[in-house]
């Protein structure tokens, strides 16, 4: 028989379960709910320690009133420039001639610059000197046409054969006005023999005899004219005119001889006697036609007048608007000359101000343009610093008074010339003064342009209490006024302690104030002048009071 071998037979593999999903989501909902709550745990503990920090981790810091001396300061920056500047602008082109100077030289107003020679400069003064004297001889037309408008007497002496005027008679150009006679003088014509002609001169005196009034005059030879005036008995004689004052008792056409002393003493008689007459007798015509004005006070028959008296006046409208437009024309024709005077002379330019030459851009033989700026000036031996000043402080500048700069850490000293009430300038609160300071450059150092710092003293206290900025708080009292507190450390309650609004601690906000259980108490004080560290108390709290100044905080590091 065949061997049977008898081979074990394994049990079948159970069939594997499937897992149980609804228990997993289970067991991550309460993991995922536990770490929420672990993280707002946290979280709440941070906030809580965080809100509270300013009690758990700030302490106070504080010190005692101090004496000492205290200044308050003022600072700003302002601009510096050279006091004077001068800049040499041409307006014609032309051809460099010499030059005297370059950039950098220090010159002397007066001084040489240099010489350009320029055709159409010199046409321009030309033609502008030719256009001002036209219009100056016009005007001296138009203005003598107009003193012509006015009738006066050509020379002293006696109206006669006056004509009658009435106000608005039209008067024609060339009308007679009247006749004016001198007769402060009389003339005499008189004939002598020429045996006599090497006998009298002209300025030999002669005497003359007026029957009429049984009087004699002296007199002057004027005049000698070798005429022939043929007498009837034949004989050939010369004139001689004899003029003598008039003792204002003579006039014309009154018979009058003169006879003269020969060397030998024998008297000199005329061939007959003459007549009396004016010195000089002038018809007085208008030498304009117009309306008349009025009549002068003296257009009377036999009157006296003084040479250049107004006799007549006559109007005209046209002449006072052509004299006022004349006038006009020749002020802008002035200034045209002027302008063209002064371009010239750029080109043969001399230094305006005394300074050192900032820059020259001639060379010899070079051709220059109009408008182009050749020689720039600048007195930069003193500087003018331009400032602005609040008006919190600007009552403490006064003219005169010092004030300290630095430029690149160089130290100068500011003097006050001016202040411009004027210019003020306002903004973010307040208003801006423009304050001119010079300053004593002697040695250059300080260059056109430059910002300089500044800073003066407005106010300055000695021994006085003192204490830190941060020391006075502004706290409104019950009844809504505005107080400075300081806060001072007192072992036990004081019994005049005010009553103030005091703020209320929002969350998050750090303490400003320290409280009556820390020791610390209120005092109302006045201050006085403060700078940037301390503040002057005047009253309110004394040397040595121990005064809250701020909260100091650290950095909180413990565990949760």
């Amino acid at each position: 028989m065949p061997e049977v071998m008898n081979t074990p037979v394994s049990a079948p593999a159970p069939i594997p379960k499937k897992p149980n999903r609804r228990k997993k989501r289970v067991v991550l909902k309460i993991f995922v709910v536990l770490c929420i709550l672990a993280v707002l745990g946290a979280g709440g503990v941070f906030l809580f320690r965080f809100l509270n920090e300013s009690e758990e981790t700030s302490a106070i810091y504080s010190q005692p009133a101090a004496i000492g001396s205290i200044q308050s300061k003022v600072s700003g920056s302002g601009n510096a420039k050279a006091q004077e500047s001068a800049a040499i602008t041409l307006t014609q082109s032309g051809t460099v001639q010499e030059v005297f100077v370059s950039s950098g030289q220090t010159v002397m107003a007066g001084q040489p610059l240099y010489t350009i020679f320029s055709q159409a400069a010199q046409d321009e003064v030309d033609k502008a000197q030719k256009k001002l004297d036209e219009l100056r001889e016009q005007m001296d037309a138009i203005q003598a046409a107009k003193d012509e408008l006015v009738v006066r007497a050509p020379f002293a002496g006696k109206l006669m054969d006056v004509q009658e005027f009435s106000v608005d008679q039209i008067l024609s150009k060339g009308s007679t006005v009247a006749t004016l006679v001198n007769d402060k003088k009389l003339k005499l014509s008189l004939y002598f023999s020429y045996a006599y002609e090497n006998d009298i001169r002209v300025g030999q005196e002669v005497t003359v005899s007026v029957p009429a009034v049984m009087e004699v005059f002296p007199g002057k030879v004027e005049k000698i004219n070798k005429v022939s005036y043929i007498s009837p008995e034949g004989a050939v004689h010369f004139e001689v005119v004899v003029v003598f004052d008039n003792p204002g008792t003579l006039t014309a056409d009154m018979d009058a001889a003169a006879y003269f002393a020969a060397e030998d003493g024998w008297e000199i008689y005329p061939y007959e006697q003459g007549k009396t007459k004016f010195y000089e007798i002038r018809s007085i015509a208008a030498k304009a036609g117009g309306p008349v004005e009025r009549m002068g006070d003296m257009l009377l028959n036999y009157a006296n007048v003084s040479a250049g008296e107004p006799l007549l006046y006559l109007g005209t409208a046209t002449l006072d608007e052509e004299i006022l437009a004349k006038q006009a024309e020749i002020d802008t024709a002035q200034l045209a000359l002027e302008e063209a005077t002064g371009a010239l002379a750029d080109f043969n330019a001399v230094a305006p101000i005394n300074g050192t030459i900032i820059s020259c851009s001639l060379t010899p033989g070079a051709e220059v343009k109009s408008g182009e700026t050749v020689i720039i000036i600048s007195n930069n031996t003193t500087m003018v610093v331009t400032i602005q000043v609040d008006d919190r402080n600007i009552s403490f500048v006064k003219p005169g008074h010092m004030v300290e700069l630095t430029w690149n850490g160089m130290p100068y000293m500011g003097t006050v010339t001016a202040i411009d009430m004027g210019g003020a300038q306002s903004g973010n609160g307040m208003t801006n003064y423009p304050v001119t300071l010079s300053v004593d450059n002697f040695d250059g150092s300080l260059m056109d342009g430059a910002w300089l710092r500044y800073s003066f003293v407005t106010s300055q206290s000695e021994d006085c209490v003192l204490v830190p900025t941060t020391s006075v708080k502004y706290i409104s009292d019950k009844e809504g006024n505005r107080q400075s507190v300081v806060f001072v450390k007192r072992d036990v309650r004081p019994d005049d302690v005010p009553e103030l609004d005091m703020p209320e601690l929002q969350p998050g906000e750090k303490r400003r104030f320290p409280s009556e259980e820390e020791g610390f108490y209120p005092v109302i004080v006045e201050t006085g002048i403060s700078d940037a560290q301390n503040v002057e108390i005047v009253s309110g709290i004394q040397e040595m009071d121990e005064v809250f100044v701020n909260y100091t905080v650290t950095d909180y590091s413990g565990s949760w």
